[in-house]
């Protein structure tokens, strides 16, 4: 008898303690989640491969052969200047908060040099490293102004382009991605960006075309040799493109910060739309032309890529197909018929592929987003209006904002050192003028 009471006793005591107990495991300090961190940093080394080798390898094979050397250069600098200042104040200016209502444009100084990040200390949130996700976005922040190289290619100094990359990642890159991703205006507005639709995309591509603008065409663009300007080695476009497509998996699926769900349909729609409007590109060729190429494949391919970056994270397969197909039908028209008809020098169509790319992404995830993926935002097609005319007032000031501050920063380094090769510089080539260097004999 004396042991049936103590039994009840004790169960009523542990009926008791339940949501204590419940309590404490929900106040407890987060753990590291060995899944997630071994994932993340497999996609910090495949968004880096995106830049070295796959850029450089996809904008090298598009150039002249007197080139190429010029574009692999551009792209290593970039990796080892713009990682050196994402970890002195890029991280702190996007990703922390300051006071005031200052902290809706630009993060502070409180994590500059990485101050205050431990070995052990986990991101807010999740269950991995601070200092690994320092080292995801500086992957982002290295191949931002990158593609901006596709657009003033064969006729940049190289001392200009470097000092406007820097300043373009301090004035333009950072704010947008505090915006956008550090607890800006944009992110409080609502957007959906998921893995960098209006930070890299728009932003670079915008910049791509003030820089077209102001820095005008190449020497001789149009003829050489009584023929258009054709790509000297399309075997590394098509390695380039096989680059970035692979990297691209950690990009947007390695953007959710955790090996789940979310990140397997992240992959998912990524392949789907890069292989959807690959195969929409090559058709239209096909039609129009009466032969698909190998380059038209990879172009297409890369804006596929480009436009379902900001909707990885919120649209399911249906959304990514329309993505694909729209993106091809659009970037084709750009860069087949737009550019040509005005004339500007787009010389590897960064503007075309990602600027118009990204606009198309950011703005049609305001349309598939979906509650199933999301988990609450969803877009017009499902009811919700107002996402999508969220994702138009963030496309439109990224532009807005991207296309003032490029022109300025434009115009400043070009006082300082100049930024448009010479004429000569030009003919030669820019391997053997700016670095002394060939890449053939």
């Amino acid at each position: 008898m004396k042991h049936k009471i103590a039994k009840s006793i004790a169960m009523l005591f542990m009926a008791l303690s339940c949501p204590f107990l419940v309590l404490a495991q929900d106040n407890a300090t987060p753990e590291l989640n060995s899944g997630d961190t071994a994932w993340i940093i497999v996609a910090t080394v495949l968004v880096l491969m995106m830049t070295i080798p796959g850029l450089a390898l996809f904008y090298g094979g598009l150039v002249r052969r007197k080139n190429v050397l010029s574009i692999l250069m551009q792209c290593l600098i970039l990796t080892s200047v713009i990682s050196i200042e994402w970890v002195l104040v890029g991280y702190s200016l996007a990703f922390t908060s300051t006071e005031g209502g200052l902290n809706a444009f630009i993060g502070g100084f409180d994590k500059a040099f990485l101050n205050g990040i431990g070995v052990n200390d986990l991101l807010s949130g999740y269950g991995i490293p601070e200092i690994l996700f320092v080292l995801f976005q500086a992957m982002f922040a290295v191949i931002t102004p990158a593609l901006i190289i596709g657009a003033f290619a064969e006729r940049i100094k190289f001392s200009g382009f470097l000092l406007f990359s820097i300043l373009w990642a301090l004035f333009v890159y950072n704010p947008v991605a505090h915006w956008v991703w550090g607890g800006g205006w944009i992110f409080n507005l609502g957007a959906l960006d998921f893995a960098g639709g209006t930070v890299v995309h728009v932003n670079a591509g915008i910049s791509a075309l003030i820089m077209i603008l102001l820095l005008g065409k190449r020497t001789g663009f149009g003829l050489q040799n009584g023929g258009p300007i054709t790509p000297h080695n399309i075997p590394l476009v098509v390695i380039g493109t096989a680059l970035l497509w692979l990297g691209w998996m950690g990009f947007n699926a390695g953007s959710g910060l955790a090996a789940n769900g979310l990140a397997a349909s992240a992959f998912l729609v990524t392949h789907l739309a890069a292989a959807t409007a690959a195969l929409v590109w090559s058709v239209l060729e096909w039609i129009i032309n009466r032969k698909p190429t190998i380059v038209g494949f990879c172009t297409g391919a890369v804006a596929g890529l480009v436009a379902i970056t900001p909707a990885a994270g919120s649209s399911d397969v249906l959304g990514a197909f329309v993505i694909g197909i729209a993106t091809a039908l659009i970037c084709f028209f750009m860069v087949a018929y737009v550019k040509p008809r005005l004339g500007y020098d787009d010389s590897l169509d960064a503007f075309g592929v990602h600027g118009v790319g990204g606009i198309v992404g950011s703005i049609l995830t305001g349309v598939f987003a979906t509650q199933v993926i999301t988990g609450g935002a969803q877009g017009a097609l499902y009811g919700d209006w107002h996402q999508l005319w969220v994702q138009v007032i963030a496309t439109v000031a990224t532009i807005v904002y991207s296309a003032v501050v490029t022109y300025i920063l434009f115009k400043i380094v070009d006082k300082l050192v100049g930024i448009r090769a010479s004429t000569q510089n030009e003919i030669d080539g820019l391997d053997i003028t700016q670095h002394g260097e060939m890449a053939y004999d």
